[in-house]
């Protein structure tokens, strides 16, 4: 079973499928990590982001089990992260650990941005978990403030929303919700019943599992 996961920026997608990869018992992958991990690996060398040659050597070069995933959550990692994304070189280069891993037969959950529509585009359930853009700035602020990096809720939401027009207007697997993935508002849901409506929604398409 394939459990596609995808959505915005702090839209409670990573949560989401976490709860759901522990409910099924299915390994996951958190896709944004590796392009977190490839722009901050940029930033780390003193380049631009979108310097297609650094981003798409940093990308060659990940190791997905030295992953920092303390470092990769800071607000400069998020940005360096959808600049690198724009890039076709790297995402072709991500896109084939990402399908690797969606291929052991006993199943995985997979998060990202173009999981449903790209990765895993005959996944057996597709999620679009998104939430309104002030609910999404409040969660990541909060992140950002208990890792002690301090940034004001004008200045993270401008960033956010940059994020999100960079996501959906890129060429290359830009964001946005599959034709038969089915939409999951977290903006108003406690973690909690984030996941029951998770769950529910696979369990609907294919019967009780947990």
């Amino acid at each position: 079973m394939i459990i596609a996961v995808d959505g915005p920026t702090a839209s409670g997608k990573g949560t989401v499928a976490k709860n759901l990869a522990e409910h099924y018992g299915l390994k996951r992958l958190d896709t944004g990590s590796l392009y977190r991990a490839v722009g901050l690996a940029v930033l780390d060398a003193g380049d631009e982001p979108s310097d297609v040659g650094a981003a798409l050597a940093a990308a060659e070069a990940l190791d997905l089990g030295a992953i920092d995933e303390r470092r990769i959550r800071s607000s400069a990692a998020g940005l360096a992260a959808s600049k690198v994304a724009v890039i076709p070189e790297v995402r072709e280069v991500l896109r084939r650990a990402q399908k690797t891993f969606a291929a052991d037969p006993k199943g995985a959950v997979l998060d990202g941005r173009d999981i449903g529509t790209v990765i895993c585009p005959d996944a057996e359930v597709k999620l679009f978990v998104t939430a309104s853009l002030d609910e999404r700035t409040r969660r990541r602020l909060a992140e950002l403030h208990a890792r002690g990096e301090q940034i004001t809720f004008e200045e993270l939401q401008a960033q956010i929303a940059e994020r999100d027009a960079r996501d959906m207007t890129r060429k290359d697997s830009p964001l946005y919700q599959a034709a038969d993935a089915h939409l999951l508002d977290t903006t108003a849901l406690s973690i909690e019943a984030a996941a029951q409506a998770a769950y529910a929604i696979v369990d609907g398409v294919i019967g009780p599992r947990g």
